[in-house]
């Protein structure tokens, strides 16, 4: 689609959850959308892949529940913690006030692949693969569309323009478009990085998903049927020290927090190529918007992988903007009257994004910050407050549940089918 062919009325920059759900809302409101992706498939590995009852939810309503839970999953009912060596439960989903009373587990270019079909069932949608937005295109002032490389990464790029009535945005933390708008951000920093990895699962091997925490370590171990998916918290900058002590270091460290993974460390994770450092941002851009670009997910708000919530508040954000968004896009609204809509997004959703920021450095300072440093487990036997709270008091567990299941302020469809 070059600049004389006839535009979309609105361009998703960015493949993934936010984009991917945003397009197919659009498509079924009788939208014409072109979701760009950089890459040539979904198939990465360490993408976020929790999908909670409040993305379940908006499943059930568009009626696609059944069909996306036919996809390869994990479901979990409750969340657990192992604190030195003993396991105690923390969140207890089967009592929210939602369809589905359960996290799911699901590669996130399952969740892709899934969302993709399903928009690909209406006219108006189309996925452009390989497709990288290096710029924007401005008439007046005003974002009319991007700058798209396609085939870049089969060695054949091809420069084009696409024009659109609107440019969203949900190109990620590191987003190209919200850097090319100068759009201002803030940033709260974070005390921790996250290494990630995959590790064979045996049999005899625990069932459930948990955290665990042991002698100054924090490891989760996400249940992903034959393997674990790994994610091991260290202090922000300490990857560089943790490599220098040596792959051997690092499995013992591995197999002091988890024991049972000791036998198989040296062949899942042979060097450091094994091993994916994720840095840990926490931002906010000031405005979301400008004339003719939105910003969504994490694009507009990095989370922390703190409660694994980021994926699902970039759904949130996806469904807040069809239903401000799509009657627009469906009529014969004008530039000026789209704009006009933009900042009403920011007013709906920056509320829950601050909440959940706060409760994720809150987490991040007064729990992952102490483990790290020893802070508890300096007492032998000793066992940290709201462990045992949780532990003897089944129904605080579902305030846990309800906060990562369902969030702040969880959105509904309101868009129209067309």
């Amino acid at each position: 689609m070059d600049a004389t062919d006839t535009p979309p009325r609105c361009c998703i920059v960015g493949g993934g959850p936010a984009g991917m759900v945003l397009g197919l809302l659009l498509a079924r409101a009788g939208v014409n959308v072109v979701v760009l992706e950089k890459h040539t498939d979904f198939l990465r590995d360490f993408r976020g892949d929790t999908v909670h009852p409040s993305t379940l939810e908006i499943l059930h309503e568009l009626g696609l529940l059944d069909a996306f839970l036919q996809r390869p999953h994990d479901r979990i009912d409750e969340l657990r913690a192992t604190f030195e060596g003993r396991a105690f439960p923390v969140a207890d989903f089967t009592h929210l006030p939602s369809h589905s009373k359960f996290l799911v587990l699901m590669p996130q270019w399952e969740f892709l692949d899934f969302m993709c079909d399903e928009a690909r069932r209406y006219p108006g949608f189309e996925l452009w693969t390989d497709a990288e937005a290096v710029g924007l295109l401005q008439d007046n002032g005003r974002v009319n569309g991007v700058k798209v490389r396609r085939g870049g990464r089969t060695g054949k790029p091809q420069d084009h323009e696409l024009h659109a009535s609107l440019v969203v945005a949900a190109d990620g933390r590191h987003s190209t478009l919200r850097d090319a708008a100068a759009l201002p951000h803030i940033s709260y920093g974070a005390p921790i990085d996250v290494l990630w990895m995959r590790i064979p699962k045996h049999p005899g091997d625990p069932d459930s998903t948990a955290g665990h925490i042991a002698g100054g370590r924090f490891l989760v171990t996400l249940n992903r049927g034959d393997y674990w998916q790994c994610a091991f918290v260290i202090p922000k900058g300490g990857h560089a020290a943790l490599q220098a002590r040596g792959i051997e270091a690092f499995h013992a460290e591995l197999a002091q927090i988890a024991p049972f993974l000791r036998e198989r460390l040296p062949q899942a994770l042979p060097d450091w190529n094994a091993v994916k450092l994720l840095e840990v941002t926490v931002d906010r851009l000031e405005s979301w918007a400008c004339k003719g670009l939105l910003c969504i997910g994490d694009a507009a708000h990095a989370m922390s992988p703190v409660g694994g919530v980021g994926i699902n508040l970039a759904v949130q954000d996806a469904v807040a903007a069809a239903n401000l968004l799509a009657p627009a896009l469906a009529s014969t609204a004008t530039d000026k009257q789209i704009d006009t809509l933009l900042p009403q997004l920011q007013r709906r959703r920056e509320w829950p994004v601050r909440v959940t920021q706060a409760a994720q450095r809150l987490v991040q300072n007064r729990v992952l910050v102490p483990v790290l440093g020893g802070e508890l487990s300096t007492v032998p036997g000793h066992v940290p407050w709201p462990l045992r709270l949780l532990s003897r008091w089944p129904r605080l567990r579902r305030l846990p549940a309800r906060m990562v299941g369902l969030g702040v302020r969880p959105e509904h469809v309101r868009s129209p089918r067309a």
